[in-house]
């Protein structure tokens, strides 16, 4: 085991430590339910923007990322627009403005905002969303739990812990019971917090990546000074062709099979997919788990765009220089790493194996906290999405709306508890974090997304619609693994279109939404879009009223942004590998485009 005292004194500090921000703040969170779901909607928008990018920096998905850099080079800063994290502009331009001018608590509560609140379809539509949102969060806790197990194996060995316990667990099984352990710290904070704890632990985790992260970039440079990777040609670019292009064959022979199993081979295929994807998902908003829990909780519309931007900013140039400071650490020792296992070589040890060997004392116990850290400020802020969903939108609404405030808190709790174990259980059947991630991002959500698109743009869709697309989206979401094999993005276009052909049918089948719902709806929230019959109401009662003429700064703002988040993500990339004059160039870019924002964006929101 790498870990000495020293290391081991900074993770039982940060463990306690949330321990107490959990018991600490419980008492706030207890006040009332927005208090304990939302934080009271209190919370400066730079602290809940830190939050949500803490929540994102994870240990499964920085595990991921760290393998794809090793394999893809600079190509791989394309192959996150799989979830998309371009959406974080699409957020920020408009969308995080829209969706909290509706001053709802979920997801689902704010269907009653875009459909009202009574019919059997409404009724539907809301259920649908709530399942929709658990099983969102239950694959998030799964996808998180396998990483965190595999990440902790590497620095525990279970031969020094078996001695201490009453009971031998099997080695298949050790990455699960160390999951459980950090499962259950998380699970206290969170449940005895809420939103106030969740904020201030992803402050604090927030603080340690940084260090942690630049650390990691300045011990890579050093170690590739005077020295050159051993790397395929196209691995320093982040341009592509039809082909990947990039043959491992004769460097590292196990790379290149793992570019077949993921099915990248075809780069310009999957990357037009993956685009064609990502721009539908983005336009749909938020899916139902942490992100539009922050979004919701902040102090007003303006905020929640600054917010969504934010997020960006702080969030890649740190990651990233993580990510690429392991990467080229694994490649100057590539052959002292182990990264054998019972399938093959694993190329998600990378990050736990890099990080074990090539780290100081101190300076890896402040990487370890702080990617624990990353997992449970994850897994507490999709636990908060789940524990909104059951009581808020299954409890108060269809079993106890008069339940008092001590009855609700006490439910929260039993969710929470309930969440846990069930994400666990499911946790011990997946096979690998690629898996689950690929599951939730190429199939789940491609059941998701013609629903919600059409939901902000187009006045004749309703609730039947929107239960219709839902339904038949996540059927064939959980039907598509056994019918097709290959990568799920592959499938996404059929899923898009069966679930697109589940909600124009479902909407035609019945009348259209009352339209004083849709009066007040396009008033308050003033969406851009297919809106006319609709604007042309409310311009008879306030002939003053003005509607969204933003639609083209939007969009170029949207692309420009696109553009800055790309530069903020590989100017790390350059910096670490010593490429001055690429470096130099994404800056004067990114500056630039800077100032355009804010001057077309910054200057211009409005709540």
């Amino acid at each position: 085991m790498k870990l000495n005292a020293l290391d081991l004194v900074i993770l039982t500090a940060y463990l306690l430590s949330m321990l107490f921000i959990g018991w600490f703040l419980r008492k706030k969170a207890r006040e009332n339910k927005e208090n304990y779901l939302l934080g009271g909607k209190s919370l400066p928008w730079y602290l809940l923007g830190l939050s949500d990018a803490s929540d994102m920096f994870d240990i499964s998905g920085t595990m991921w990322m760290v393998t794809l850099c090793f394999v893809y080079g600079m190509k791989s800063i394309w192959i996150p627009w799989l979830w998309p994290v371009f959406n974080q502009v699409i957020l920020m331009m408009f969308l995080s403005k829209w969706l909290r001018r509706s001053n709802a608590t979920t997801g689902a509560e704010w269907l009653a905002t875009r459909f009202g609140t009574e019919g059997k379809s409404i009724k539907a539509s809301h259920n649908i969303v709530v399942v929709f949102a658990l099983l969102s969060c239950l694959g998030f806790l799964t996808y998180g739990f396998i990483g965190l197990g595999k990440f902790t194996e590497i620095f525990i060995p279970w031969n020094i812990v078996q001695p201490y316990l009453p009971f031998t667990v099997a080695p298949q099984y050790v990455a699960h019971f160390y999951g459980i352990v950090f499962t259950l710290f998380a699970m206290f904070y969170s449940i005895l917090g809420g939103m106030h704890s969740i904020v201030l632990g992803d402050l604090i985790k927030y603080i340690i990546m940084t260090i942690a992260c630049i650390s990691i970039a300045v011990i890579a440079m050093h170690h590739l000074h005077g020295k050159t990777l051993n790397v395929p040609n196209g691995w320093y670019s982040p341009l592509f062709d039809w082909k990947l292009n990039l043959d491992w064959k004769n460097i590292i022979p196990a790379v290149e099979e793992k570019i077949q199993d993921d099915g990248f081979s075809l780069f310009g295929l999957f990357f037009m997919m993956m685009l064609f994807k990502g721009v539908f998902a983005s336009l749909a908003g938020p899916a139902p788990n942490y992100d539009m829990q922050k979004i919701l909780s902040t102090r007003s519309p303006k905020e929640a765009s600054k917010m969504s931007g934010f997020v960006s900013i702080i969030l890649l140039p740190i990651r990233y220089s993580m990510i690429i400071g392991l990467t080229v650490l694994a490649l100057l020792h590539f052959n002292t790493l182990n990264l054998q296992s019972t399938g093959g070589t694993d190329f998600e040890k990378i990050l736990p194996e890099t990080i074990n060997r090539f780290l100081p004392h101190g300076i890896l116990g402040l990487v370890l906290t702080g990617l624990l850290g990353s997992f449970m400020g994850t897994f507490a802020g999709t636990l908060n999405a789940a524990q909104a969903y059951i009581v808020n939108d299954i409890y108060l609404k269809y079993i106890n709306p008069g339940a008092s405030n001590k009855k609700i808190i006490s439910l929260n709790y039993l969710a929470g508890i309930l969440v846990v174990t069930i994400g666990i259980i499911l946790g011990f059947f997946a096979r690998n974090v690629n898996t689950v991630l690929q599951w939730i991002v190429g199939a789940l959500y491609g059941g998701y997304i013609a629903a919600n698109i059409l939901k902000w743009y187009w006045w004749r869709f309703n609730a039947n619609g929107f239960f219709w697309g839902m339904i038949s989206g996540i059927i064939a979401a959980l039907i598509f693994p056994y019918l097709f094999s290959g990568l799920p993005l592959y499938n996404w276009p059929l899923l898009f279109l069966i679930s697109l052909a589940g909600s124009i049918i479902g909407t035609y089948t019945a009348p259209p939404t009352n339209k004083d719902v849709l009066i007040k709806f396009y008033a308050t929230v003033k969406p851009w879009g297919f809106w006319k019959p609709i604007h042309n109401e409310v311009l008879l009662a306030n002939p003053s009223f003005n509607g969204n003429k933003r639609f083209g700064l939007d969009m170029f703002n949207t692309v420009i942004g696109i553009i800055a988040q790309l530069c903020l993500t590989i100017m790390p990339m350059y910096w670490v590998l010593g490429l001055q004059k690429p470096f130099i160039i994404n800056a004067a870019v990114l500056a630039i485009i800077i100032w355009i924002l804010y001057k077309t964006w910054w200057k211009k929101l409005e709540n």
